[in-house]
């Protein structure tokens, strides 16, 4: 091999890698670029599977508390619904038409103690 040949053969060998090294930085900064998306996206995350926890439970907080009567209540509701009075002005006579009474719901749903 002769020298000029030689020294063709590096300066595109030379090439080549300032190629490759341009093709490589760029490679590297879009790693880079997803990589910090990817951490922000993580954090953006947690934050919402927290916040996601807090509404579970408020909502869990607020149904259980509305659903919560007494076995004695529970009993009155279902009295209740069968068509009779449970408040202490109609007890056991028949609700006419299935109409509401406010003393029943009173009785039943009223404040707890």
């Amino acid at each position: 091999m002769d020298k000029r040949t030689l020294h063709d053969e590096f300066s595109n060998i030379e090439n080549d890698l300032k190629q490759m090294l341009l093709r490589l930085s760029e490679m590297k900064s879009t790693v880079e670029s997803l990589t910090e998306k990817n951490v922000h996206l993580e954090v953006e995350n947690k934050h919402l599977r927290s916040r996601l926890m807090e509404l579970e439970k408020e909502a869990s907080a607020t149904s259980s508390g509305k659903n919560e009567l007494s076995k004695s209540r529970m009993n009155l509701e279902k009295i209740y619904e069968e068509g009779f009075h449970v408040c202490n002005v109609y007890y056991g006579s028949r609700r006419e038409n299935d109409e509401e009474c406010a003393f029943c719901l009173d009785v039943i749903y009223g404040e707890r103690k």
